[in-house]
Order: C-alpha cells, then sequence, then structure tokens
C-alpha cells in the first residue's frame, strides 16, 4: 500500500522551493502592481490606477506588438529546426551521442557571449557582410534596420535554444513503438504517409509541450535584445520584458513594472489556453 506522507517528504523541498522562488514572488509582484512602490521601499495603495495608466502608455502597445511578431518568428521556426533534427537523430545509428552532443552545445551557451558574437556576425564588416561583399552586393544592416531586427534576433534565439527542444522532440520520438511503424511498412506507406499518419499523431502531446515552452521562451525574450540592440533601433525591439527593466530598473517604478508582468502572464496564459485548444482540436 502507498503512503501518502511518504510520497509527500519527497517532493517536500522542491514544493517549498517553488513556494519560494515561484508563488511568492508572484504573488507578491501582484500586489506590488497595486501600488507605486519606489526605489526607497516607500509605497501606497494605488488600486487599479497602474492598469489604466498601462492602457493608454504607447509603449506598452508598441512593446506587445513587437513581442507578438518576434514570437510569430521564433516559434514555428524554434519548432520547424528542432523537430527536423529530431527526426534526423532518430535516424543516426554511427555516432548518435557526439551529434547530439554538438547540437545541444549552443543550448548551453551564454547569451550573452551568443549575443556578442552574432552581434559581429552581423555587423557591416562582420561574417556575413564578408559573403555577401563577395558576392558584389552591398552591406545589409541586419542591427540597424527596423524591418530586419527582429527577424534577426530569432535567428540568433533559433541557433541558441532549439537544442532543448530537439531532445523533447527526440525523446517522443522513440516513445513511439516501432510496430506502428513496421506495420506501416509493410501496408506500403512511404516515409511522408508514415510521418502524417503515424509519428506527427503520436507526437502531438510532445508537440504541445513544446510549443508551449517556446512561446514562454520567445515573450520572456531579454538577454539578446538587451546585447545586441539594447531595444533599439527606434523601439524596434523593445519588447514587453525589456519594458519591465525598463520601468523596473531604470526608472525605478517598480509598481508600473510589476503591472506589465502581471499582463505579461496573463498574455502567456491566454496564448497557452489557445495553442492547447487548437491541438486538442486536431485531435478530433
Amino acid at each position: 500500500m502507498r503512503d501518502p506522507v511518504t510520497g509527500l517528504l519527497f517532493v517536500l523541498p522542491v514544493l517549498v522551493l517553488f513556494l519560494i522562488f515561484r508563488i511568492f514572488p508572484s504573488l507578491g509582484a501582484a500586489g506590488m502592481s497595486l501600488t507605486n512602490w519606489n526605489i526607497g521601499g516607500e509605497w501606497s495603495f494605488v488600486g487599479a490606477d497602474n492598469y489604466a495608466r498601462l492602457l493608454d502608455d504607447v509603449n506598452f502597445w508598441l512593446s506587445l506588438r513587437v513581442t507578438l511578431v518576434y514570437a510569430a518568428i521564433y516559434v514555428p521556426l524554434t519548432v520547424l529546426v528542432a523537430l527536423g533534427t529530431a527526426l534526423l537523430l532518430n535516424q543516426v545509428v554511427f555516432m548518435r551521442g557526439l551529434f547530439r552532443g554538438m547540437l545541444f552545445l549552443p543550448y548551453v551557451t551564454s547569451f550573452v557571449l551568443a549575443g556578442i558574437v552574432w552581434r559581429w556576425i552581423y555587423e557591416f564588416d562582420g561574417l556575413i557582410n564578408g559573403l555577401i561583399g563577395k558576392m558584389g552586393l552591398g552591406p545589409v544592416a541586419f542591427l540597424e534596420e527596423a524591418s530586419l531586427v527582429l527577424p534577426a534576433l530569432a535567428v540568433v534565439s533559433v541557433w541558441k535554444g532549439f537544442g532543448y527542444s530537439m531532445l523533447i522532440l527526440l525523446a517522443g520520438l522513440k516513445s513511439i513503438p516501432g510496430s506502428y511503424l513496421e506495420a506501416a511498412t509493410v501496408d506500403g506507406a512511404g516515409p511522408w504517409q508514415k510521418f502524417r499518419r503515424i509519428t506527427l499523431p503520436l507526437l502531438k502531446p510532445t508537440l504541445f509541450f513544446v510549443l508551449i515552452i517556446e512561446t514562454i521562451g520567445a515573450f520572456q525574450v531579454f538577454d539578446t535584445i538587451y546585447v545586441m540592440t539594447g531595444g533599439g533601433p527606434a523601439r524596434a525591439t523593445y519588447t514587453l520584458i525589456y519594458g519591465i527593466y525598463d520601468h523596473g530598473f531604470r526608472s525605478f517604478d517598480f509598481g508600473y513594472a510589476a503591472t506589465w508582468g502581471v499582463v505579461l502572464f496573463a498574455i502567456v496564459l491566454v496564448v497557452s489556453l489557445i495553442q492547447r485548444r487548437f491541438l486538442d482540436r486536431g485531435n478530433t
């Protein structure tokens, strides 16, 4: 007979850490959003004034649009790259561990270091423009052109972060019974038919998890932007997280910054629920 008390004791350390570093700070931020807390620790209750101020804030709506555009570029690209590499690794037999480690290596690289390296790659005298120059074309202002900077940053984040999702999807592929694919091969199904009719439906729960974590990651992008663009040019990379940083650690308006954080949490929750509903509908 299983003892629930024993099980609770095993998960208690993690539960305590989760409460201390996740739940309590979140509740504190929600409470702080109802005040005008400043750097001196002085505060007064202002109710919903910060939320009314946010609705009239042009920079908030700008940052929301920038974040949504970035997520629309980053999330599908990351899922496609992670799924493609996972499918390839699933077919590799020789030196699979080496290839898996090489593909996962960028994930454990510091975002700051990656941003510095990729900033040099995107510079006018950097690697990409050097190759473009050899073809007789002019340099491209990847980080100075508003229409190019978000795709350029998304490429950096995909390179940096796809390895984690790749391993999750690879684990999902390994969990698919080989007998299903063998039976489909005997019935004359080709690679695309097996992927569409067997692999993809059985992989949907894993894909849903990957979509959720990558969407959350897209809405929380900060390090790359801080290092490479600083929110520019002309606020073209001024995301929601960068707005929280700007108000909280530049203007020291902690109450208003917490309001941005609460709204960001609500947006991510709604987007996650929409993704879940969409995938559940695809399963029916």
